[in-house]
């Protein structure tokens, strides 16, 4: 595999929606890259006194993210917007400022809710704090899907054509954009 995909979950729940979502993908797209699942339950919030002796959690962050071709966030959306475990893992990937590791890497944003809009709202609040940051996002296909656990079948997958269609197709994009 030529490519190596960071892929930040905004949601520590191990049966989350968005989790099991970011696995299917990841096994979707394991023709074209690798797909690492970044751990975030270790990584503190983040506090600009830390900077000087940052937590190894960080470290280890930030080097995934720096050696990834692409990075992949996979959002839930709580309470309209961008749940904290995710705003955390960005806030510490773009720092300090000027040496971060998120400028110039290709981005893709997908999410799951059970609600009506699915994660729209929370990725129409992260897309512009990622271009800030100088990502190259790819702005179609957009991924945000509404629906709960009977999405899924028993091994993980989208348990009808239509959706694995979909979502090869974002993959596919995604390669693309990444280049």
């Amino acid at each position: 595999m030529s490519r190596n995909i960071a892929v930040i979950v905004g949601s520590l729940r191990s049966g989350s929606l968005n989790r099991k979502l970011a696995s299917a993908l990841a096994d979707m797209g394991a023709g074209f890259a690798a797909f690492d699942i970044l751990p975030l339950g270790d990584v503190p919030m983040f506090n600009q006194d830390l900077e000087d002796d940052v937590p190894a959690p960080v470290l280890q962050l930030r080097e995934k993210v720096r050696a990834a071709d692409g990075v992949l966030f996979v959002t839930p959306e709580y309470n309209r917007g961008i749940p904290a475990v995710l705003k955390n893992a960005v806030d510490w990937c773009s720092r300090p400022t000027g040496k971060g590791v998120l400028a110039g890497k290709a981005a893709a944003l997908a999410g799951m809710s059970p609600g009506a809009v699915g994660t729209a709202v929370a990725q129409s609040q992260l897309k512009p704090i990622l271009v800030m940051l100088g990502m190259r996002l790819m702005g179609q296909p957009e991924l945000y899907i509404q629906g709960g656990a009977d999405y899924f079948d028993a091994a993980g997958r989208p348990a009808d054509e239509r959706s694995r269609q979909f979502l090869a197709n974002f993959l596919k994009r995604f390669e693309a954009w990444i280049g």
